[in-house]
């Protein structure tokens, strides 16, 4: 079941976020020694990476890996990693070799090709035997997402092909993003759905049609309704929030 969590305004959103980040790691790190996490960029995501990094707690035992790219650069304004690296990865004294970037430069196909062996060769596998809701891809320990107006999550847009790419899909290029730049690199659906957590951030009153779509019957024009509910935590503000029933 879908944990949602309703916030005043935007600033508490990125509290709350910030605290449920620090309480995955802590039971990743208590479990397994190590924490597998994944970042997005976007506003929302990015005020959370500061108030992390302003009590950076211990992050020895995390690993920092991305759901998405763009195909620019690292010092490229619409990096992601490059948002991550100024608002968190610096300051919270993360070692840079275990930061692990995708590297858009390389494009959609060849940079997709790189990030999927690098997750293979570091992050633990499902075993498999757990059907289509436990594949035998990497397991992240928590993924940070946002969520676009369109219901699109990570690179992950309504309608596209990625989301047809099977259950042992890992990463994927993506050469039609209805979004600038078109050529992207993303995790799959399957490694979101095998993640142990996925926490979605939302804010503003233009997200607040997505965030309904997303809580409703699954679809493929709705890419966030197709996370794995038992294991993603929502945090919206007021205005993202879904109406409430009436009593």
């Amino acid at each position: 079941m879908t944990r949602l969590t309703s916030c005043c305004d935007a600033e508490t959103v990125a509290q709350r976020a910030a605290a449920e980040i620090e309480r995955q790691l802590a039971l990743a790190r208590e479990q397994r020694g190590v924490a597998h996490i994944a970042l997005s960029g976007g506003s929302t995501p990015g005020r959370t990476y500061e108030l992390l990094a302003a009590e950076p707690g211990d992050w020895a035992e995390a690993e920092v890996w991305f759901a998405d790219e763009r195909c620019v650069g690292p010092e490229d304004e619409q990096s992601n990693y490059r948002l991550a690296a100024q608002t968190l990865l610096a300051r919270a004294g993360i070692p840079a070799e275990r930061v692990h970037r995708m590297e858009g430069e390389l494009g959609p196909e060849e940079g997709a090709r790189s990030y999927a062996r690098l997750l293979c060769e570091r992050v633990t596998a499902a075993d498999g035997n757990g059907g289509p809701e436990r594949p035998s891809v990497p397991v992240l320990d928590v993924v940070v997402l946002g969520i676009g107006p369109d219901g699109h999550v990570a690179s992950l847009f309504p309608g596209a092909a990625t989301l047809d790419a099977g259950p042992q899909a890992v990463c994927l290029g993506v050469r039609d993003s209805p979004k600038p730049p078109p050529e992207r690199i993303t995790v799959s659906l399957a490694v979101l759905r095998a993640a142990r957590s996925c926490l979605l951030l939302a804010t503003g009153a233009g997200k607040a049609d997505a965030v309904s779509a997303m809580l409703g019957t699954p679809s493929r024009h709705v890419p966030a309704s197709l996370l794995a509910r038992e294991r993603l935590t929502v945090i919206v503000d007021d205005a993202a929030a879904p109406p409430r029933p009436p009593r």
